[in-house]
């Protein structure tokens, strides 16, 4: 008896709608090599192929076609009554609570929330936006499902997981003479006036060891709060501020330069936090799933791609 599931069928309907693995993976949020696997599964289970592919082609076999229509009729159905169960049920709506610092809550994630609710329109997702301490203690708490941020520093009790990697740029006001390389040494930075975010900011601690590591001195130093402060002082011709690429989108709405960081490059990771002694939930599970897809896709637009997913 042929035994096979639905999302091996929800793949099948994806590849012959798009006619094209990596759009079908896109479309599953799974990777095209995971896609192929399901495909692969459904041929043997089937007995025969239901696709033609070759690098640039793929199309739908004679038996392909045939199952095409039984299959998309099998999978509305199923979706139909799914649907009406849980119109019937009364379980409290699901829900996921999600800390972030307010760069990351303002400019990435009221999108990436949006569109999350496309895929799972079940799921009440309620945003909290803080400083990275707080997000901690409320994780380790249990008053939030899960953290974004650049948590650079461990913390007790708390699982974090590396979304993406990013890398240091600095940023000077457009109409600077003297700053138009694409690349900057962190050595070429001496003599400056240096706008940063506060000392114990985890970012900026980062940046001040690569700072002293390379025996670089300041003019003098403006401390703000917040990044969007600092590249609005940058714009002013106020100094030299270090940030992290993410913000780079940002940057195109201000008359600054950014240039990458050179000789070293240093790394910074977009991090998931949870509860060490807590499970994720299915609805954390699916959200994680789902932002590393829209990350990769965000951060290939604004031209800060550098894919990093490492647990820790």
């Amino acid at each position: 008896m042929v035994s096979f599931n639905s999302r091996q069928l929800r793949a099948f309907l994806l590849v012959a709608r798009h006619r094209s693995f990596s759009r079908a993976a896109e479309a599953l949020f799974i990777t095209p090599p995971g896609l192929s696997m399901l495909i692969r599964e459904l041929e043997t289970q089937l007995g025969f192929r239901v696709f033609e592919r070759t690098t640039r082609h793929v199309a739908l076999t004679r038996y392909g076609k045939d199952l095409l229509e039984v299959a998309r009729r099998s999978v509305e159905e199923f979706d139909a009554a799914v649907s009406k169960i849980g119109q019937l049920a009364t379980e409290q709506p699901r829900s996921l609570s999600l800390g972030a610092t307010p760069w990351v809550a303002a400019n990435i994630l009221p999108r990436a929330i949006g569109e999350f609710h496309e895929h799972r329109p079940d799921v009440r997702v309620e945003l909290v936006e803080g400083e990275r301490s707080a997000i901690v203690n409320g994780v380790r708490a249990g008053k939030l499902d899960v953290g974004l941020g650049a948590f650079v520093e461990g913390a007790t009790g708390v699982r974090k997981t590396s979304l993406f990697r990013f890398s240091l740029m600095a940023i000077r006001a457009q109409d600077d003479p003297d700053f138009r390389p694409a690349s900057t040494a962190w050595s070429a930075l001496k003599g400056s006036v240096l706008i940063s975010l506060p000392p114990a900011n985890p970012t900026q601690l980062l940046v001040s060891r690569q700072l002293a590591r390379a025996g670089v001195t300041f003019e003098r130093t403006i401390v703000l709060k917040y990044l969007e402060t600092v590249i609005a002082m940058v714009e002013a011709r106020q100094g030299v501020a270090i940030v992290p690429s993410f913000v780079l989108p940002a940057c195109r709405h201000r008359r600054v330069v950014p240039s990458r960081m050179t000789s070293p490059t240093v790394n910074l990771d977009f991090y998931q936090i949870g509860a060490r002694a807590r499970k994720a939930s299915a609805e954390a599970e699916d959200f994680t799933t789902f932002l590393k897809g829209y990350m990769a896709r965000w951060a290939g637009r604004a031209g800060v791609l550098q894919a990093a997913i490492r647990i820790e």
